[in-house]
């Protein structure tokens, strides 16, 4: 992750300003200008961690935006500390030694950061571990918080899964209300292979094998197996096996951790979870101050 780049820099930037954390009127009421402080990140449930990275960068954006001229800050953690690590409960994640001011002002804004992205990295792994010995890959979804879908698919990256599409350009996939506007599976392949950009490979939504057999007999490249049932999704598989060529499947709809695990054994290649980025729930961490 480029925690640099302008991308997170404007995400950082935009979360501090709506904390107004530049305008913190307790700190400055209560807190010594020149006073400095040490603040510990502690896990407080066991835990995947992700997002370590935006703690030095949230203290350098800050500085931009105070405009001051802050005191030396330094942000250490133990060499075996690192994103998609797994940490345990009391866990020490980072030590920031800054201005006392400046450490509280960002504190929440830091906290949010790395507990929602340690929550999507934690859930990431519990699905990947539970498809482990099979070949299906943990796939995202688009379904992540909006303006900071960069940082909720790191965190599921950080948890072992992969990413699906970032954005709308980043590949064709025909989903039901293209097939419904475009007037079925037919006309939508075809349109979508003549004016396809590059090579991009197309990858349609069925919900049948009926429909599968039809997508694949009119240029299909990929396929997405939606809401199908378990025993479906194995006799598709054991169809495209039998094609000449290779045709990846992927799983989605109603996947859970009680289930996916017999999704996998169906032999699917691919198997897409929404609820990486929209049902995980934050780690529970704090951060502890002292004066130095």
């Amino acid at each position: 992750m480029d925690w640099n780049s302008r991308r997170i820099t404007g995400i950082i930037e935009n979360a501090l300003l709506e904390d107004r954390a530049t305008r913190d009127a307790t700190s400055y009421a209560c807190i010594d200008p020149t006073q400095r402080a040490s603040a510990t990140i502690l896990a407080k449930q066991d835990c995947i961690l992700a997002g370590l990275g935006c703690v030095p960068r949230i203290l350098d954006v800050y500085a931009v935006l105070d405009g001051a001229v802050l005191s030396h800050y330094e942000v250490t953690s133990h060499p075996e500390i690192f994103d998609g690590v797994r940490l345990h409960k009391g866990q020490t994640i980072a030590v920031i030694r800054h201005n006392a001011r400046v450490i509280l002002s960002c504190e929440r804004v830091i906290l949010n950061f790395l507990q929602r992205l340690s929550g999507i990295a934690t859930l990431t792994r519990k699905f990947v571990e539970a498809v482990s010995g099979t070949k299906a890959r943990i796939l995202d979804t688009r379904k992540t918080v909006p303006g900071f879908r960069v940082l909720d698919k790191y965190g599921v990256r950080c948890g072992g899964g992969q990413n699906h599409r970032l954005d709308l350009s980043d590949g064709v996939l025909i989903k039901n209300n293209h097939i419904a506007l475009a007037g079925g599976i037919v006309p939508a392949l075809e349109r979508a292979n003549r004016n396809r950009r590059g090579t991009q490979p197309t990858e349609i939504e069925v919900r049948s094998l009926e429909e599968m057999k039809q997508a694949l007999e009119h240029g299909a490249e990929a396929i997405l197996l939606d809401n199908m049932t378990v025993p479906d999704v194995k006799l598709a598989v054991e169809y495209c096996s039998r094609l000449e060529r290779r045709i990846p499947l992927e799983s989605s709809g109603g996947i859970t951790l009680e289930n996916v695990r017999a999704y996998a054994e169906t032999g699917v290649d691919f198997i897409s979870v929404g609820a990486l980025t929209h049902s995980a729930i934050a780690v529970d961490m704090s951060l502890r101050v002292s004066p130095e």
